[in-house]
């Protein structure tokens, strides 16, 4: 399995090579990143924060990642018929002057849409583009053909990027993982999708781009369990032929993005991958319904931050309101993905208006943080994350117990239980657990008692692969977050 930096191949289309680019970062190779790197020790802790925007742009995908240092790479830049609009309006808002690496997963039109518009901008009227990178498959399209114009106009370096290569981004690693050479099905566009896999300290990203089954066979074989990252962003915008059981499961993520148009003409993202991404418990992130995603990376732990507050149960993501493509409006914590809280980051350019605190940050393996408030009696007994059997089905086999280890009872009006994905419940009004005794909390429906609890959940809520209960008392101040692996 070949995991070297191996040097990038100069693009050749249309009988012209591309090789003189603007003065400014120059891309290089770099050793592969991550747990799996070197010798195979741990990563070393990180410093500073790496932030991966999803911009809202309708049924399209941009991705804009700002290093700790302020290195930045736009992947992908929107539809052909809006020529950029929204991209271009994102990066000024947030004081992006240069693109130091402009990458195209593929060249169909939603990808490439704002390509033209982006390098004419900024050659002409901010600080210039880096360098392209792009896969090496042309496409029948004017959209494509300007593209190619752009980059030969303002004399762009453009590489081909394969499989092995590495784009070099200071403190964080940028492993290329596709396309493969040679290429797969025929040379087919979305099968040999440009794949990112971005590593900052603990954490890492997955860009798929459009890769379907074909290329994720092929990652799967060819990587297993490398693969790994806290965050996936679902491949071909939600579409059934992508993010595939097999392919879920060897990523593993934590959460999962998905870019695409409420109205999407396509269904997407599908009722198939939605079911498949519920059975694994991910909470899922929609543009379409959480407006632009800002994920932020202390290396530790990731912020998850939205512009809207929406379901993320997989199940109900159709729930939430639409917002318009392009549309304003600062982010908000919503959840973290673990680790402690994580500071800085610009959270989209904004101020911050995160909920976070000081007091009680997730904790690993099992440990518990407790605030001051007087009913910190309260303990986490039990967790049973794995119900028997499919845990769709068995929802009430998935279950937390609570214990009241003090000499009072501890009235629970208004506490509630979340996770890591931002799932809440809330004790009813009147409910007070006695000294010494235990509440179970199971995730399904049924008549609620002294000692049992019904939630209400149409799917399950702990994540198997790892989660943190986190109680909260009536005031909203967090009271213990005990976490599991």
């Amino acid at each position: 399995m070949k995991r070297t930096g191996g040097a990038f191949r100069i693009l050749l289309l249309a009988g012209i090579i591309f090789l003189a680019g603007c003065a400014g970062a120059v891309p290089g190779d770099q050793a592969p990143t991550g747990p799996d790197a070197g010798d195979g020790t741990a990563a070393e802790a990180a410093n500073g924060t790496v932030e991966v925007h999803f911009i809202n742009v309708g049924q399209s995908v941009s991705t804009l990642v700002v290093g700790p240092e302020g290195a930045t790479m736009l992947v992908d830049t929107g539809h052909y018929n809006d020529d950029g609009e929204y991209v271009l309006e994102y990066l000024r808002r947030h004081d992006i002057t240069r693109i130091d690496h402009l990458v195209t997963s593929h060249n169909d039109a939603d990808h490439i849409g704002g390509n033209a518009a982006i390098i004419e901008h900024y050659e002409t009227e901010a600080d210039g583009i880096g360098a392209v990178y792009d896969p090496g498959i042309a496409a029948s399209t004017q959209t494509y053909a300007e593209y190619l114009d752009a980059v030969e106009e303002h004399d762009v370096t453009l590489y081909e990027t394969r499989e092995g290569d590495a784009i070099s981004f200071g403190a964080v690693g940028v492993d290329v993982l596709g396309p493969p050479e040679p290429y797969l099905e025929g040379e087919a566009r979305n099968e040999n999708s440009v794949v990112l896999r971005l590593t900052h300290g603990e954490t890492s990203f997955l860009l798929s781009g459009d890769a379907e089954d074909d290329q994720e066979a092929y990652l799967i074989d060819a990587y297993g369990s490398e693969l790994e990252s806290t965050v996936l962003k679902a491949g071909h915008h939600g579409s059934s032929s992508s993010s595939s059981g097999q392919f879920l499961d060897a990523v593993g993520p934590r959460a999962v993005v998905v870019s695409s148009a409420y109205d999407s003409q396509y269904g997407h993202p599908t009722e198939e991958v939605l079911r498949r991404f519920a059975d694994r418990s991910l909470p899922t992130y929609w543009t379409a319904t959480h407006g632009t995603v800002v994920l932020v990376s202390d290396g530790n732990g990731v912020s998850v931050r939205t512009q809207r507050d929406a379901p993320t149960d997989p199940l109900a993501v159709r729930d939430g309101e639409p917002i318009e493509p392009g549309a304003g409006g600062e982010v908000v914590e919503r959840a973290r993905l673990g680790g402690d809280p994580v500071d800085g980051g610009s959270g989209g350019g904004g101020d911050d208006d995160s909920d976070a605190d000081d007091d009680g940050g997730d904790t690993d393996g099992g440990d518990e943080t407790a605030s001051t408030d007087p009913a910190a009696a309260l303990e986490v007994a039990a967790i049973n994350a794995d119900a028997e059997g499919d845990d769709g089905e068995n929802l009430n086999d998935e279950y937390v117990v609570f214990e009241n280890a003090g000499d009072e009872p501890i009235d629970l009006s208004g506490w509630t239980v979340a996770d890591e994905a931002a799932h809440s419940y809330a004790f009813p009004e009147g409910y007070t657990l006695d000294a010494g005794a235990t509440v179970t909390l199971r995730t399904g429906s049924g008549a609620d008692t002294d000692a049992e609890l019904y939630w209400g959940a149409g799917s399950p809520v702990w994540n198997n692969a790892g989660d943190t209960v986190i109680l909260s008392n009536a005031a909203g101040e967090r009271v213990l977050a005990v976490s599991y692996e």
